[in-house]
């Protein structure tokens, strides 16, 4: 099988989409040997902020030496991006590998009976059988969607980790805060210790599960704070100091993500990794400064320069995310004009974005994200009013917002991460955009 082939097969996989449940995925990996027991696991879920957060907690394990796995979905751009150890992606070579391997096993499912998995759960396996055969010490899995009924819901972590909860993803996790928040809670295990920086009614329903787990649970805002943050700029680079505290503890950290809502996400990765410093010590409090510092995570809040002009990327693509980049653009840019380049999928709360995102004297440049669910940028234009027009792809708008923009303007390139690979590729082949 080659990597062209692998992709066929997996976008083919269950046309129906979504299928949530634990019955395929347990009956795959039984039949791939249960390569998911072959190391320990970090569990990370939550509205936003989880594939942040499992790049850090990685990248900390990994700067102990530890060879650790990365799983997190979506990709920006190609599909080896969702499997990486100690920070290299799988090859397209591996990647084509371990499908085969999955698909035969798949195939033997159908034969005997068996509903047939859905490509998340077929990537799912792929994963964990990847992790395996590479002997890898740790593994830190990001939670496609939900928790309860994921299909990397069948792991028993040595942390659970579940950012916040907004309303996101309301057709599968419910339409109330507490309904998802019991979806996301669905990972806590018995006796598994828990870092959450939920609030409210949230976290009011992972108190209670728990409670009835025996799970340790630490909180930021009590266990965990943040008393001191700032942004600095180290050889021509933006970051962010971090002050974490968790309990008597502290440590400052400085890494390149920005905005309040990644200095949270800094903080519990901090404290997942000091959970695993007590049964491991080589993850000392050094380490964990050194990994969370070499995170790369590209595509959230990332600010770029092609031609001598500022773009901003950022994948904010429901209304939690739409707020988080709106203060972190204030507090990196304030007043600087914005021309938007703006695409969602019809599924999201795409009014209280519109109302969150966009202030007076902005431009905004609306496309069809590049998937079958985009919302209609003709409707999306009218919502916003006289200062939005439309454009037929996301490459036609960047280039429409970069033709339009002054010396001191910055593009902001937000919303659906499906309209990420067009537009970095476009900024690569026509803006010279490197580091991307």
């Amino acid at each position: 099988m080659t990597y062209a082939e692998a992709i066929q097969y997996l976008e083919s996989a269950c046309p129906f989409g979504i299928k949530p449940g634990l019955m395929r995925i347990h009956e795959l990996l039984e039949r791939t040997g249960n390569p998911q027991k072959q190391y320990k696991t970090v569990h990370v879920t939550g509205t936003n902020g989880k594939g942040s957060v499992t790049a850090m907690i990685a990248a900390g394990i990994a700067a102990a030496g530890k060879k650790t796995g990365r799983y997190t979905s979506p990709h920006l751009e190609a599909y080896t991006e969702r499997m990486a150890i100690d920070g290299e992606n799988i090859s397209e070579a591996e990647f084509a590998a371990v499908t085969e391997t999955i698909k035969e096993a798949a195939e033997a499912m159908k034969e005997d009976g068996f509903e047939s998995p859905t490509e998340f759960e077929l990537l799912t396996a792929m994963a964990f059988l990847y992790f395996a055969e590479k002997q890898v010490e740790y593994a830190v899995i990001e939670v496609g969607l939900g928790g309860l009924l994921d299909s990397t819901n069948v792991i028993i972590p040595v942390v659970s980790v579940i950012t916040n909860v907004a309303m996101d993803h309301m057709a599968y996790c419910g339409n109330t805060i507490e309904e998802i928040a019991r979806h996301k809670a669905g990972i806590i295990k018995a006796g598994v210790p828990v870092v959450t920086a939920a609030t409210g009614t949230a976290l009011a329903e992972i108190k209670k599960v728990s409670a009835e787990k025996h799970a340790p649970l630490h909180v930021f805002g009590a266990d965990i704070n943040c008393p001191e943050r700032k942004n600095v700029v180290r050889d021509g680079m933006r970051l962010q100091y971090v002050r974490v505290r968790t309990g008597e503890k502290a440590s400052d950290v400085y890494f390149p993500l920005l905005g309040e809502h990644q200095a949270k996400n800094c903080c519990l990765a901090a404290a997942a990794l000091q959970y695993i410093s007590r049964f491991d010590t080589a993850v000392t409090a050094e380490v964990v400064r050194k990994g969370i510092a070499s995170v790369r995570w590209p595509g959230r809040f990332q600010v770029l320069t092609t031609d001598g002009k500022t773009v901003v990327i950022d994948g904010a693509h429901n209304a939690a995310g739409a707020a988080a980049f709106a203060e972190t653009y204030d507090e990196v840019f304030g007043n600087r004009r914005r021309i938007f380049v703006f695409a969602v999928l019809a599924d999201k709360e795409y009014g209280n974005m519109i109302n969150l995102l966009f202030r007076d004297g902005d431009s905004i440049i609306c496309a069809p994200a590049p998937s079958p669910r985009t919302a209609d940028p003709k409707e999306i234009a009218a919502l916003i009013g006289t200062r939005a027009e439309t454009a037929p792809s996301p490459e036609a708008a960047l280039e429409k917002a970069l033709d339009m923009m002054a010396p001191d303007d910055v593009c902001c390139v937000v919303g659906s991460l499906y309209m990420q690979e067009p537009v970095r590729r476009f900024l690569r082949e026509h803006g010279g955009c490197t580091g991307i």
